[in-house]
């Protein structure tokens, strides 16, 4: 095995929350189990993916909630909120008020652009603004102002017996504007993250640089030098320029056989598309790690993304069971995590 860089400090996990769209609480439940399993495995964090119109968490704030009272310990993110479908004021409120809740351990994640399938819902989701909307780096710069405390107005002080008003978002959260992270896949979104005060979460996918070599791992590591280079050209301390990686792994240490011939199915059949850029910006797929806790470590220990990294959260794979998730997520904390030079967190 490839020697480690550098152990690995902090170890999360990212969970899409699939749910039965005919017994949507059930799915609800088992994410909050999950992320309650993950505090006493000793995980660094959880994370949750956003999803809008689909059978995965649609408002993963509410579930943030929901979680900060069950858990006294991990830290809570999203990986990521796409603020093309949100309010910055009014998410930088909710976001706000779940931190003081949780104690401080809220890490939002957020992208920008259009959102998603944006033509089949535009005429919902912004019926009168849809063709005036900024859905570029723009609002995350706004949604960092405000969460940072920034005044959004000059009115503020009583008005009559018992109103009182502010000029700034309320609940102030301190804190929480240095636990912005970015969801970035090209290497100009890394450098505008770096530049900006945002962490930084590396995933999956990437978009290559014209006439760069399609070599996902490399991509990767280019875009994480950038964005540290561009994070100490704005004079951002070293300190809060985090950067964590999250590809998928599946480990099969204690797998049953059943289990490992579902895994390996699932990732038969994603591997195909990690063959070749895809679409008109050659967007590249890292391919899923699957085997023994052994050869994913050698196997991260050789990767150019992975060698940068201090922090990760490994993503669960989509579509798989509740008994599945405890398998893995044990797996990766009692064999994987140490293998990669991991110490568990203590109890809280």
């Amino acid at each position: 095995m490839p020697a480690a860089p550098a152990p690995l400090r902090k170890l999360g996990f990212l969970t899409i929350g699939l749910f039965d769209p005919e017994a949507p609480a059930a799915g609800h439940e088992s994410t909050l189990q999950v992320i309650q399993l993950g505090e006493r495995l000793g995980f660094d964090s959880a994370w949750l993916r956003h999803r809008h119109l689909q059978f995965g968490i649609s408002s993963p704030v509410a579930v943030m909630a929901a979680a900060s009272q069950r858990t006294s310990r991990i830290e809570l993110g999203t990986a990521v909120t796409p603020l093309g479908w949100e309010n910055p004021l009014r998410l930088a409120e909710d976001l706000a008020t779940v931190d003081l809740l949780a104690g401080g351990r809220i890490n939002p994640g957020v992208s920008v652009g259009e959102p998603m399938t944006f033509d089949t819902v535009r005429h919902e989701l912004y019926p009168d603004s849809a063709d005036v909307e900024d859905f570029s780096h723009a609002r995350a710069e706004r949604f960092a102002r405000l969460v940072s405390g920034e005044p959004v107005r000059e009115f503020s002080g009583k008005q009559g017996v018992v109103e009182e008003f502010s000029n700034r978002v309320e609940p102030h959260s301190p804190g929480l504007r240095e636990r912005l992270w970015y969801g970035a896949a090209s290497k100009k979104s890394a450098v505008w993250a770096g530049s900006h005060g945002f962490n930084l979460l590396s995933s999956s996918v990437v978009f290559p640089e014209p006439g760069e070599e399609p070599d996902f791992a490399r991509i990767q590591q280019a875009q994480i030098r950038a964005y540290r280079d561009a994070a100490a050209a704005a004079g951002q301390p070293s300190g809060r320029t985090r950067v964590s990686q999250g590809l998928v792994v599946i480990p099969t240490d204690s797998a049953t056989p059943a289990q490992r011939e579902k895994y390996q199915r699932y990732v038969d059949e994603r591997t195909p598309r990690t063959a070749a850029p895809q679409g008109p910006r050659r967007m590249l797929f890292a391919r899923d790690l699957i085997g023994t806790s052994e050869q994913i470590a050698g196997q991260l220990y050789a990767h150019a993304g992975f060698q940068e990294v201090e922090e990760v959260a490994f993503a669960l794979p989509f579509s798989f069971d509740h008994d599945d998730y405890v398998q893995i997520l044990t797996d990766i904390a009692t064999k994987l995590g140490p293998a990669l030079g991991w110490s568990p967190a203590a109890a809280g």
